[in-house]
C-alpha cells in the first residue's frame, strides 16, 4: 500500500462531492482543483550580507521539506546598491504529494500559531482563480527553531488553482480548510 497524503484523500472523497452540489457542476473533471503552490520570500538585507541569503534558503527548504533556490535581480537599482543578477530572495513550488503536505501543516498547525489571529483576508485573489496572502513571520511553521533565528523575515504564499474564476477558487480553498475572516459557512 502506497502512502497518500490526508488532504489528497479529503479532496477526492469530500471536496469533490461537496464542490459538485455547491456549484452544479455537471461532471467531475468540471471541479477545480490545487495545482501547485509557490513559497517565496524576499531577502533584499542580504545585499550587505551574504550570510541572510543562506539562512534563508535553509529556513525556506525546512518548511517547505523542498530545497528552496535563490531568486536573482532582474535590473540594477542604484539607490538599493543592487546590481542586476545579485541574489534577493528564495522561492520553492510544491506540486502533488508536498503540497498537500504543506497545505494541511499551514492549516492545521501554522495558522493556527499566528498571534492575533482573525481569519486570512479574502481579497488575496487574481480574478484567475489563483490565491496569495503573506505571512509576516516565519516562526509561525514548528519546524523552525525560534532560538536559532536571527531576523525575522516574512513570506508569500500562492495557490495556483484550475478554478475558472475567484468564487470557484474560494469555495475550494474554504473545502481545504484555509480560515477566511467574514465567511459564512
Amino acid at each position: 500500500m502506497s502512502y497518500e497524503p490526508r488532504l489528497k484523500t479529503k479532496y477526492t472523497k469530500e471536496i469533490v462531492p461537496a464542490l459538485i452540489k455547491q456549484m452544479g457542476y455537471k461532471s467531475i473533471m468540471q471541479v477545480p482543483k490545487l495545482e501547485k503552490i509557490a513559497i517565496n520570500q524576499g531577502l533584499g538585507d542580504a545585499i550587505a550580507d551574504k550570510k541572510l541569503l543562506d539562512i534563508g534558503l535553509q529556513e525556506m527548504s525546512i518548511i517547505a521539506g523542498q530545497k528552496a533556490v535563490s531568486t536573482k535581480s532582474k535590473k540594477d537599482i542604484s539607490n538599493f546598491k543592487l546590481r542586476k543578477g545579485m541574489p534577493i530572495g528564495a522561492r520553492v513550488t510544491l506540486r502533488k504529494e508536498r503540497m498537500y503536505e504543506f497545505l494541511d501543516r499551514l492549516v492545521a498547525v501554522a495558522i493556527p500559531r499566528i498571534r492575533d489571529f482573525r481569519g486570512i483576508n479574502d481579497k488575496g485573489f487574481d480574478g484567475k482563480g489563483n490565491y496569495s496572502f503573506g505571512i509576516s513571520e516565519q516562526i509561525i511553521f514548528p519546524e523552525i527553531n525560534i532560538d536559532e533565528i536571527n531576523k525575522i523575515s516574512g513570506l508569500n504564499i500562492t495557490f495556483v488553482t484550475t478554478a475558472k474564476t475567484d468564487k470557484e477558487a474560494l469555495a475550494l480553498l474554504k473545502e481545504f480548510g484555509l480560515p477566511f475572516k467574514n465567511q459564512k459557512k
